[in-house]
């Protein structure tokens, strides 16, 4: 579905990303995982345009998307929701929720994708001509989701989407990834918490200074020693 092959990417002359290769199947889990710095958002902005390789290629569906204009991409059925949330704090719930279904395709459907959405986040419902500002941390993130769901996705690229929530909400988001993934969804993940993001993988990347390290099974990759030093302190 996904396939990225041997990419360079650079911040003007520092490269941060060196022959980078992965996949993601259709309807699979897959993790990255890393340090601070190791990549992994780079990796994120190149797959969805707003950021470009020097070398390599980023094939969707076997199709070549590597300069393609981010909204080309995003029409083509990936949504990426960035660290940070990166709401609209002004706007409400369902402004939020409408900016996501910004092509024909998805206009046509916005009314039914929303009730899609609030089988997720039955929350937003409820919330829905709030300021998404004076949202709380995990109804921000439950929004970021939901407006990445608007466009329709067959691969959804999720950037830390547990960052700052209570523990409780945590365990809320991964289940609440896994029934997306369910319903049809690729998923692909980078997360701070590194066993929750193992433990739902089909498959993992260790992202290490820019290239990858390690790669196999979810649960193979829980087991490696290195892995369970290094990252979940084992």
């Amino acid at each position: 579905m996904l396939k990225v092959s041997e990419i360079d990417v650079y911040y003007g002359d520092m490269q941060a990303l060196r022959n980078v290769s992965l996949d993601v199947n259709q309807g699979e889990v897959v993790s990255v995982i890393g340090s601070n710095g190791a990549g992994k958002s780079t990796l994120l902005k190149t797959v969805s345009g707003m950021l470009r390789p020097r070398a390599g290629s980023i094939t969707l569906n076997g199709s070549e998307i590597s300069q393609a204009p981010t909204s080309k991409i995003v029409e083509s059925g990936i949504s990426h929701v960035p660290e940070g949330r990166q709401i609209f704090p002004t706007m409400t719930v369902l402004e939020n929720l409408e900016m996501g279904a910004q092509f024909p395709r998805t206009r046509k459907v916005r009314r039914e994708t929303i009730e899609q959405v609030f089988t997720y986040f039955p929350r937003l419902k409820e919330r829905l001509e709030q300021k998404a500002g004076t949202l709380s941390g995990g109804e921000q993130q439950m929004l970021a989701m939901g407006r990445g769901l608007m466009s329709l996705p067959t691969l959804m690229m999720l950037d830390e989407p547990s960052l700052g929530l209570a523990p409780v909400l945590v365990s809320t988001i991964f289940e609440i990834i896994e029934q997306i993934n369910r319903q049809g969804t690729a998923i692909l993940l980078i997360e701070q918490n590194v066993f929750h993001s193992l433990k739902i993988s089909d498959r993992g990347y260790v992202l290490e200074n820019g290239e990858i390290a390690l790669s196999g099974a979810g649960s193979e990759l829980l087991e490696n020693p290195h892995i369970r030093k290094t990252y979940l302190g084992l």
